[in-house]
């Protein structure tokens, strides 16, 4: 797999919009060795913006321009999923490495053509699913793979959000919930969090079952989704999501069972979690969490194309996550 020659990577964005403001592209420019160079959006007003306020040298309205800078060398696509494929293809046609925003993909097909794309190419592929390198995270795999809980049973996952999660951020034009751009509605955006943290604990999910449905019919996409799964460990988990409920039900808590204990946690909270062991006293945990959430596994990105290191985030493992929402979503959706 060919990746950097040059001893810094120098990165072209496609997509300025919110997710770059703060959680993503900002850490460019603080990981060693790498550096934010350009950045593209076809609103020539709002790209100009972007690239004054952040300091960014290069601005483009047309991708095919960014992708063909030389200066360039490393794509990073952070539009909704819709263009995911389309902007791959194109990074790929050219050689140079795929960082793609999360979901990887509107559907496992076209997570699987980005993955052949990129391996005919010679390039790597990486996924936005950056909780994979969390401190927090990283800490209950190591607590789990310690044996601290014993053996791991089950895994729960149980969500609940109002209409308009505060999980997400809204804005006038909320593709989000649009399944013909995102593949699907608030459980493609939040629950590929946490399918792919789970993937990152116990490798992945070969079985999986699920209903989906539009219940409260406020737009488009599916808002409740539940299901049951099989990891290729043995460990059997199951998932209960619904985007229309009340404001005191709301939740987010994923807990892991293991034959002497559990751990709890949420996925979009603070950087906390709960360990219960038998006749011990229960442990809270708290690490802080980056300023620019995505700055990890960006550093561990960059460290796997310059050679000194490896990013845990890649084309198959958010393929991966993608096939299980598919099997949840698609297996069985209902007519209410």
């Amino acid at each position: 797999m060919k990746k950097i020659q040059d001893s810094e990577v120098r990165w072209g964005v496609l997509g300025v919009g919110n997710v770059c403001e703060k959680k993503s592209a900002p850490a460019m420019n603080i990981v060693p060795n790498s550096k934010l160079v350009a950045v593209m959006r076809r609103d020539e007003i709002k790209v100009k913006d972007y690239a004054e306020r952040h300091d960014v040298p290069k601005w483009y309205t047309d991708a095919k321009d960014l992708v063909h800078d030389p200066e360039v060398n490393a794509i990073y696509i952070a539009t909704p999923p819709h263009m995911h494929l389309p902007y791959t293809k194109l990074a790929a046609s050219v050689g140079k490495p795929v960082y793609v925003e999360k979901p990887m993909a509107r559907t496992f097909a076209e997570c699987k053509e980005m993955v052949g794309i990129c391996e005919e190419a010679g390039v790597p592929l990486y996924v936005a699913y950056y909780r994979r390198a969390l401190p927090h995270f990283v800490k209950i795999k190591e607590v789990m793979d310690s044996g601290a809980i014993g053996k791991i049973r089950t895994v729960h996952i149980n969500m609940k959000q109002v209409i308009r999660p505060d999980a997400v951020v809204h804005l006038e034009n909320n593709w989000r919930i649009d399944p013909q751009i995102a593949g699907g509605g608030y459980f493609f955006d939040l629950a590929s969090h946490q399918l792919d943290l789970l993937d990152f604990f116990f490798g992945p999910i070969t079985k999986a079952k699920g209903f989906a449905a539009n219940q409260a019919k406020a737009y488009m996409a599916e808002d409740i989704v539940t299901g049951t799964f099989v990891f290729e460990n043995g460990v059997m988990g199951t998932g209960n999501w619904c985007f229309t409920t009340s404001q005191d039900a709301q939740i987010d808590e994923i807990t892991i069972y293991g034959n002497i204990g559990k751990i709890s946690f949420q996925t979009f909270g603070k950087g906390e979690f709960a360990l219960e062991v038998d006749q011990q006293e229960k442990q809270l945990f708290h690490l802080e969490l980056p300023y620019h959430i995505q700055q990890p596994l960006i550093k561990s990105i960059v460290e796997d194309l310059l050679g000194s290191g490896k990013c845990p985030s890649t084309g198959r493992t958010g393929a991966r996550t993608n096939w299980v929402m598919d099997q949840l979503v698609n297996a069985e959706f209902l007519e209410l």
